[in-house]
């Protein structure tokens, strides 16, 4: 493994970072110095690129490395990067994982396929064995639980994890099960770095013993999560879960409400009103109502000393 990606570089807050678009939806490459800068202020220290905030699963593939190589040559060296390299293949994810390594990413994170048939559990670790195998870069997994098209069984994500290749586990699932199973592959293996991706959930698995929080909304909410992880080790539960509750206000205003009506524009216009992004276009279209528009002025105002510290 190299210097970069040693388990102390990898623990604490990252960002599933949104990836600035332009009104045609080519990528923003102007917002870029922006977003890294502004993450560098949050204390953010690792940045996915491509995930489900980023809108990896609908980007054209030559868009994505765009915004790989801009945001590694924005960022310098001064934050880890990786990118979402998922596909149905193991040729297909290696070939991914070839193009974020020439692009500069320090890690290839693979989550399960969109679309695979014949999903056996002997089919799937064939798939992600041969896929990290032929990886050129570290691999981080991506469990989504039950929430993508195709599901990993929880006695194959005992043997994902086991994988040498393996360095990182974003963990999605909000299953304490699957959980229990990534703390013990971590006990096995002290190396690998396990970062909770609910950030609806972050007191329970900091105090499970998981390393890091891998956040949808880290590019707005990573002070918080920062305090969340430090009150948490200090033995002050109780501090933990307000700075939580605090967290999942401001994310409620953002996003929509419990619905998350309005999730990624809702995202994107707070960062547009921040003056991060350019514009909050997305290949999702979700709505920007009125009420979340207020919301967000709201929340600027009333948490703007974290949103821009």
């Amino acid at each position: 493994m190299s210097s970069g990606l040693e388990p102390s570089a990898m623990r604490g807050v990252w960002s599933a970072t949104p990836t600035p678009l332009c009104d045609d939806r080519s990528v923003d490459l102007a917002a870029v110095p922006a977003l890294v800068e502004h993450h560098l202020r949050l204390g953010v220290r690792g940045l996915f690129l491509g995930g489900t905030c980023g809108e990896g699963p609908w980007l054209p593939p030559g868009e994505l490395r765009r915004f790989v190589r801009a945001v590694v040559q924005a960022a310098a060296g001064r934050l880890r990067i990786a990118v979402q390299v998922t596909d149905n293949s193991a040729a297909r994810i290696a070939e991914n994982a070839a193009a974020a390594a020439a692009d500069g990413a320090d890690l290839a994170v693979i989550a399960p396929p969109y679309f695979l048939l014949n999903a056996t559990p002997a089919n799937l670790v064939a798939l992600y064995t041969e896929a990290a195998a032929r990886s050129p870069l570290p691999v981080g997994i991506y469990d989504r639980g039950k929430h993508g098209a195709v599901v990993v069984p929880n006695e194959v994500l005992a043997e994902l994890y086991a994988l040498d290749q393996v360095v990182l586990v974003k963990d999605s699932s909000s299953d304490p099960a699957r959980r229990e199973i990534a703390l013990a592959a971590r006990a096995r293996r002290p190396g690998l770095v396990l970062l909770n991706g609910d950030e609806f959930q972050c007191v329970a698995y900091i105090q499970a013993g998981y390393d890091g929080l891998l956040l949808g909304g880290g590019i707005f909410n990573a002070v918080l999560a920062g305090w969340i992880i430090a009150a948490v080790q200090a033995g002050d539960l109780a501090e933990a879960q307000e700075v939580q509750e605090r967290m999942t206000r401001l994310m409620y205003d953002v996003y929509g409400g419990p619905g998350i009506a309005c999730w990624l524009t809702g995202l994107k216009e707070l960062l547009v009103r921040l003056d991060v992004f350019g514009t909050n276009a997305s290949f999702l279209n979700y709505p920007l109502t009125p009420e979340c528009s207020q919301a967000i002025a709201d929340a600027i105002q009333r948490e703007r000393a974290v949103l821009l510290p």
